[in-house]
């Protein structure tokens, strides 16, 4: 009996790993084993950056914020509690891109909070 190897599942296992390694350099892009480790480890690369992107976006809002502030006379520190005191819901990104597109929106907002 001829031995059964499934040959349409492995060419199209080994046809995804190398179409998602194209754009690599060298072998990683041509020999399956090497791309499929670079793969894999692209993968987990993005998985974490995802996180890492979420906390320097948050840090970026922050220091706009603090700029836009402190243009105002005041501090981050000291306008985020006040929006709290007062109620006022905006979230940091938001915040950030009124500082940055609409800075007179801004100010007419940390007024309102501080008063």
């Amino acid at each position: 009996m001829p031995r059964s190897v499934n040959k349409v599942a492995s060419r199209q296992r080994r046809k995804k790993i190398l179409g998602r390694a194209k754009g690599y350099w060298g072998s990683r892009s041509k020999v399956y084993t090497i791309a499929k480790n670079s793969v894999e480890k692209g993968l987990l690369h993005s998985r974490r950056d995802r996180k890492t992107k979420k906390r320097l976006f948050r840090s970026l809002w922050i220091v706009r914020i603090n700029a836009a502030a402190r243009l105002n006379g005041t501090t981050y520190s000291t306008l985020v509690d006040a929006m709290n005191k007062k109620g006022v819901d905006i979230n940091r990104k938001i915040l950030a891109g009124l500082a940055v597109d609409n800075p007179k929106a801004f100010s007419d907002v940390v007024k309102f909070v501080l008063n």
